[in-house]
């Protein structure tokens, strides 16, 4: 299969699309990047401002530690990893690996519509993507896309799924792969396992451990579809979750859970992203 995988960088999803490209450099005609910080959405002040005025200070730590933290240290010299696929910045490694990739500021536009059509593109593979895929630049792919996200869905549908996950009593952890459609995370489910976590998983440890297994149950998904044997389920799909509110973290402080540590600090400090 000629592969196209979007992705947006971040310490969640590092260690395992690191693992999926190095695993698939043959399969993979392009690597698309999302731009976190594009005009559309407001650049990197107007996102935090938004994020401070929805979410409070709370989660500020969540979003050094997973997106401004690596990007700090992909700027310093000597931070181009030890050689292994996951401790690489995906844009090396793709070079390395002599795969193409791309900044995506608008998934749907003509230039990647375009950019699909000329590689001839079988499958869409979302990993941690935070743009949504229309129906156009779906019809494109002969065999559609499918996408990885960290929840049991239908449940937790939205961006943070593990921070809800963990707002659940007993916190409720799994992760799905399944079908892109236009909906965000509303697809027929492809594959799906509850997963146990420690107590302690803060919702930025959990979204990695996550996107691990994840990555695990796409290489199934990914040989049943080349043989034609894939099964799949349709539920309704539940409420969507939004970014937290104030209330929300302030109930997962009470109950002595965060979403996101030191460790999780020190984990971004140790991650390099270009």
């Amino acid at each position: 299969m000629r592969i196209a995988l979007f992705t947006l960088e971040s310490l969640a999803n590092a260690t395992a699309v690191r693992r999926f490209v190095a695993a698939h450099e043959h399969d993979l005609v392009l690597v698309g990047l999302s731009d976190p910080f594009r005009k559309s959405m407001g650049g990197s002040l107007g996102q935090t401002l938004r994020h401070l005025k929805r979410s409070g200070p709370r989660f500020l730590p969540y979003l050094a530690a997973n997106f401004s933290l690596p990007r700090l240290r992909g700027a310093l010299p000597g931070s181009r990893g030890n050689g292994k696929a996951e401790d690489q910045p995906l844009s090396d490694l793709c070079a390395k690996l002599n795969i193409p990739t791309t900044v995506v500021s608008a998934v749907n536009s003509d230039e990647i519509r375009n950019r699909l059509r000329s590689l001839n593109v079988d499958l869409l593979v979302s990993f941690h993507f935070d743009q949504i895929f229309d129906a156009q630049t779906l019809e494109i792919a002969r065999l559609g896309g499918i996408n990885v996200h960290p929840s049991l869905l239908p449940l937790h549908r939205g961006p943070v799924p593990t921070l809800y996950a963990l707002l659940e009593q007993p916190p409720l952890f799994g992760v799905t792969v399944h079908r892109l459609v236009p909906q965000i995370d509303a697809g027929p489910i492809l594959a799906q396992e509850q997963v146990a976590l420690p107590a302690n998983t803060t919702a930025l440890r959990a979204a990695s451990l996550l996107h691990e297994r994840g990555g695990e149950l796409l290489e199934g998904v990914l040989q049943s579809i080349e043989a034609g044997t894939t099964t799949e389920q349709a539920p309704a799909p539940l409420p969507y979750c939004h970014f937290p509110t104030w209330p929300q973290l302030r109930d997962l402080s009470r109950r002595g859970l965060k979403a996101a540590d030191l460790a999780d600090i020190r984990a971004a400090l140790n991650l390099s992203i270009r």
